[in-house]
């Protein structure tokens, strides 16, 4: 992998929260927005590829990495407005996994102005409903977080997301699965400690996929949840210009797990975007 050290890092005071960001690169901005299940470190093998062509801001959302939880109510993508503004970014690349995939969706509604493109990643926009059965950990995963057993808890989520509905946990790289356990402990300690209050938009995205202008390429793994797998075909159907790319043999987290065709696809997209819309 490139190394590439931070240009700057430090903490926004942002809502009443101090978020934790790390900037690389030169150019247009590009944000990476990580998932529910991890911190900023998911985007190790696109921080510094991407910085090569890209102002890149990575950062850690409240109660997830070294962003600590506050008490009170929040919004992700107020806070992404928060931290973006306080950088001096007028206009971004938006690219977000699961949780952060809804979160920038939320973004484009409330400040359509700010984006220039959307890459939601293993992500459905707020207000989906899922059908079918819960994961077959769901029940033991709750047991074992009602117990106080983190380290279990994110053991079980990790084969929910990370491994899939359809592989055992020996099929994937254990080192991935190592990092994501234990970025996970962190959001779930978080979570135990009962700390913000998380607010959801209103209307939900869902109900207004059809005000998004901005491009839009919406990445799936093929193993993923089949609720996620659906929802970009959702997504293209809904939003004018959208498109959609899967990456095969990958579950929640395709950047991790195929690093080089995820970068490649992403860059492709991004290079495609005519230069005369950035301002």
């Amino acid at each position: 992998m490139t190394e590439l050290a931070p240009s700057s890092t430090g903490f926004a005071a942002v809502n009443g929260a101090q978020i934790y960001y790390e900037i690389a690169g030169s150019g247009h901005p590009l944000v990476l927005v990580h998932a529910g299940i991890a911190d900023r470190r998911m985007w190790d093998t696109q921080f510094p590829v991407f910085a090569q062509h890209y102002r890149v801001i990575r950062y850690d959302m409240r109660g997830f990495g070294q962003t600590a939880m506050v008490a009170g109510p929040f919004a992700h993508h107020d806070d992404l407005h928060g931290l973006l503004t306080s950088l001096g970014v007028e206009r971004a690349y938006l690219i977000g996994c699961s949780k952060g995939g809804s979160t920038i969706i939320d973004f484009a509604l409330e400040h359509p102005e700010m984006v220039d493109a959307l890459v939601p990643v293993g992500s459905a926009p707020g207000g989906t409903e899922f059908s079918g059965d819960p994961p077959k950990q769901w029940e033991e995963m709750t047991a074992a977080f009602k117990k106080g057993d983190l380290w279990r808890t994110s053991e079980l989520e990790v084969q929910i997301w990370v491994d899939g509905p359809t592989r055992t946990p020996d099929q994937v790289d254990p080192a991935i699965r190592d990092l994501v356990r234990e970025m996970n402990m962190i959001a779930l300690a978080t979570e135990s400690a009962k700390l913000g209050s998380e607010q959801a938009l209103e209307p939900p995205a869902i109900n207004r996929l059809d005000e998004i202008r901005a491009p839009m390429l919406a990445i799936v793994g093929d193993l993923d949840d089949p609720n996620i797998v659906a929802a970009p075909d959702m997504m293209t159907q809904r939003i004018a210009g959208a498109q959609k790319a899967i990456i095969t043999g990958t579950a929640h987290l395709p950047n991790m797990e195929r690093p080089d065709e995820f970068n490649r696809i992403v860059l492709d997209f991004l290079k495609g975007i005519d230069a005369s819309t950035v301002a």
